[in-house]
C-alpha cells in the first residue's frame, strides 16, 4: 500500500472515532450543563391506623409509605432535599409512636450516595421539607452543607420545645446554626428558576416544598408532606399531627 493510499485509509478510521468523540464531548457537556435530579430509597414506613391522616375516615387501615431523599445537581452546585429515616435504623426496622408507625432502612443513604461519587462533604446545599424525624433522619451528614430552612422551622428545630413538634433534636445536633440560610419565603437557589424553595406551611411551621425544572421532562415539585394522599387535597383532609389545621 502506497503512502498515499495508507493516509486515506487511516483517515477512513479516524473519521468516526473523532466524530464519537465529538458526540461524547458535546453529551458531556449537555448533561454538565443540565439540571439532574436522584432520587433515593431513604427508608419505609407502615402505618396501622391510616385516620391519622384523615380523622374520621379509614380507622385501622393499614398502608405502606415509602420515604424518598432527592439530589438535585445544577451546573452551579447540590443541593440535598430531605434525609430520610436515620441510616442505624435496620432493616427489621422499629416500632415508634406507641406502636402507630413501623419504620425501616434497607438501603442506608449514605451507601447510595457512594454507589454514585458523591460524598456528604460534596454537597454544597441541603434543604428539608420539615423537621419530623423521617426527614431529618441522617441530617448530621451533612453538618458542612448549608442548610436552607424557613424562620419558623428554625424557631421551632432549634428553640427549647422542638419535641412538642414532633421533632427529634438529636437528628439535627451537630448543625451548626450560625452557617444556616434562613428564610422567610421562597429561595431560587442557583438563581436562574431551575431549583426554588417555596414556602408552604401548614403541616409543620414552616414547612416548605422544591420546585426543580428539568430540561427533558419539565418541572416538578417535591411536595414532602404537603399532602400524604391524593384524597386529603381533594377533600381536604387534614391530618391529626399537623401543626395548623387553617394553614393547611
Amino acid at each position: 500500500m502506497n503512502f498515499h493510499a495508507f493516509r486515506n485509509k487511516l483517515t477512513s478510521f479516524a473519521l468516526p472515532l473523532v466524530v464519537a468523540t465529538l458526540s461524547s464531548c458535546a453529551s458531556l457537556q449537555t448533561e454538565q450543563e443540565s439540571t439532574q435530579l436522584y432520587v433515593f430509597d431513604c427508608g419505609d414506613i407502615e402505618t396501622r391506623d391510616l385516620s391519622l391522616f384523615s380523622p374520621g375516615f379509614n380507622q385501622g387501615v393499614t398502608k405502606q409509605f415509602v420515604n424518598r431523599c432527592y439530589l438535585i445537581k445544577h451546573p452551579d452546585g447540590t443541593l440535598l432535599w430531605d434525609t430520610g429515616l436515620n441510616d442505624e435504623i435496620s432493616a427489621e426496622g422499629i416500632d415508634v409512636w406507641d406502636g402507630a408507625f413501623h419504620l425501616s432502612v434497607k438501603n442506608p443513604l449514605r451507601d447510595q450516595l457512594t454507589d454514585i461519587g458523591i460524598s456528604p462533604t460534596d454537597i454544597d446545599y441541603f434543604g428539608i421539607s420539615h423537621f419530623h424525624g423521617d426527614h431529618t433522619g441522617n441530617a448530621n451528614l451533612f453538618s458542612q452543607s448549608k442548610l436552607i430552612i424557613q424562620q419558623e422551622e428554625y424557631d421551632a428545630a432549634f428553640g427549647e420545645s422542638a419535641t412538642q413538634y414532633g421533632f427529634a433534636p438529636e437528628s439535627y445536633n451537630a448543625l451548626d446554626p450560625s452557617t444556616m440560610k434562613v428564610i422567610s419565603g421562597d429561595l431560587d437557589v442557583f438563581g436562574d428558576g431551575k431549583v426554588v424553595v417555596k414556602r408552604a406551611v401548614g403541616h409543620t411551621p414552616g414547612h416548605q416544598v422544591l420546585f426543580v425544572d428539568l430540561e427533558q421532562t419539565g418541572p416538578i415539585l417535591l411536595s414532602g408532606d404537603l399532602y400524604h394522599f391524593t384524597e386529603n387535597r381533594t377533600l381536604k383532609r387534614v391530618p391529626s399531627f399537623n401543626f395548623s389545621e387553617p394553614q393547611t
